[in-house]
């Protein structure tokens, strides 16, 4: 054994009935309980330095409310703040925490979340023992697909839908890598650390659901003896389970839901069986190691804001008005479309009086050769790859949804082609760049 130590914990954070739920733009409330939310933690110690990694079943924790929970658990464990890195799996059947539906509801689940984030850290530390750590790379192919595509008539559309005869190509490649940590404990048993980028939203509907990192949680701990597993959401801006040219038996348990994207439980457990069984391909082959150093950093950067032209808001304030009215009939948009235009005219509007830039919190984090780079939003799989590369590590995991929400990060390509994400991206061009440069950064200031 090593000097490394590990500790897991994990908790229910399964909201109450009518709660809202994030996600397309439209009120969903929750009715059922499809599986419980989950927070998961995983602490480790070189003896000098601690980390902890949180990950937590919600879509998104904005900095307003990331911030005071990540400040609330330094504060009642003497874990540096800049040692925390609370993740979002990201699952589109999770609360939602800011908006106007529910407040009174909404502002009890906060409370309730704060409580249960800081018992899973406490839980986590007092639970560590020593561990050795190994790792090892698996790959998941035919699950995550590129959801941008450029059509017949040059523009670029999201989900543009299941064969349609007008789409050209996806406008890049998704990353199909499953990366693995593995802690031995000195007890006997075993902590898997599970990394795959795609967005979690196969379900749809009034439910809550973990979705598909549930079900890469559960299989793992069914199909390994005393082994306790935390799975951590990777690049997944422009990636999503959809696909638009389906051979026999891929549309199996899939239904056409009014976004023009096919959900369904039954594929939520494809989807997490096929990550869990790449983890099993390799888990008894990973690559152990002896360099135990635990470092972690953030650094806040500024941002500009992608603020509207005049010219642009007339047009942005009908649309606006018809879909919070109910009257998304009278915009001459379907699918995904009337999705990308309705985002666009939010953004527009929530940026008409500013701000002129944004704080974003990028976090870093290493575990002798891992290291992890936390963003604060959704990086596109070209940003993750970039970011994969950095020099002096045999293993980066890139994190979405890590220490705040602040919205899509597309490349300067994407802006300049357009598309959901970039169309109601509040950054200017260049924000992904930005990203990725002050993660490399960090990253680099571990290894002096």
């Amino acid at each position: 054994m090593n000097t490394i130590q590990a500790g897991f914990a994990r908790v229910n954070i399964t909201p109450p009935m009518g709660i809202p739920i994030a996600g397309y733009y439209k009120v969903r409330l929750a009715e059922k309980v499809l599986d419980e939310l989950e927070a998961t933690a995983l602490a480790v110690t070189d003896g000098k330095e601690t980390l902890l990694l949180v990950s937590v079943d919600i879509i998104e924790m904005p900095a307003p409310y990331s911030d005071p929970i990540r400040e609330r658990i330094a504060r009642e464990t003497g874990v540096p703040d800049d040692h925390i890195l609370l993740c979002c799996t990201h699952t589109h059947t999770g609360p939602k925490l800011d908006g106007e539906e529910e407040p009174e509801l909404r502002a009890a689940y906060f409370r309730f979340l704060s409580s249960r984030l800081t018992d899973v850290c406490r839980f986590a530390l007092r639970d560590m023992t020593p561990a050795r750590m190994g790792w090892a790379v698996s790959h998941a192919p035919g699950i995550a697909f590129i959801r941008r595509y450029r059509m017949k008539d040059g523009t670029i559309h999201t989900n543009p839908g299941i064969r349609n005869p007008d789409t050209v190509a996806p406008v890049g490649v998704p990353n199909d890598q499953v990366s693995v940590a593995r802690f031995d404990r000195e007890d006997g048993g075993s902590v898997v650390l599970a990394h795959f980028g795609c967005h979690p939203d196969t379900i749809g509907g009034c439910v809550i659901s973990a979705d598909w990192p549930g079900f890469v949680r559960r299989t793992l701990e069914k199909a390994l003896d005393n082994t306790r597993c935390i799975f951590l959401n990777g690049a997944q801006g422009d990636v999503n389970h959809v696909n638009t040219q389906p051979g026999p038996g891929d549309l199996n348990g899939l239904t056409m839901d009014f976004d023009d994207v096919m959900r369904g439980y039954d594929h939520t457990r494809h989807m997490g069986r096929a990550v869990a069984g790449a983890v099993l391909q390799v888990i008894d082959k990973v690559q152990w190691t002896d360099d135990t150093a635990v470092h972690g950093a953030q650094q806040v950067i500024s941002c500009p804001s992608n603020r509207p032209r005049p010219e642009e808001l007339p047009l942005a304030r009908q649309i606006d008005a018809l879909h919070r009215a109910g009257r998304d009939s009278e915009i001459p948009y379907q699918g995904m479309q009337l999705t990308t235009v309705v985002a666009e005219a939010d953004r527009m509007l929530q940026l008409e009086h500013g701000p002129e830039a944004f704080p974003l919190r990028i976090s870093a984090a290493s575990i002798g050769p891992l290291a992890l780079a936390g963003i604060p939003g959704e990086p596109f799989a070209d940003t993750g790859r970039a970011i994969q590369r950095a020099e002096g590590w045999d293993l980066v995991l890139p994190l979405c949804c890590t220490n705040g929400y602040e919205n899509y990060f597309p490349l300067l390509e994407d802006f300049r082609e357009g598309g959901y994400e970039a169309r109601s991206c509040l950054f200017q061009a260049g924000v992904a760049e930005k990203i990725t440069d002050q993660c490399l950064a960090l990253l680099r200031s571990f290894r002096g």
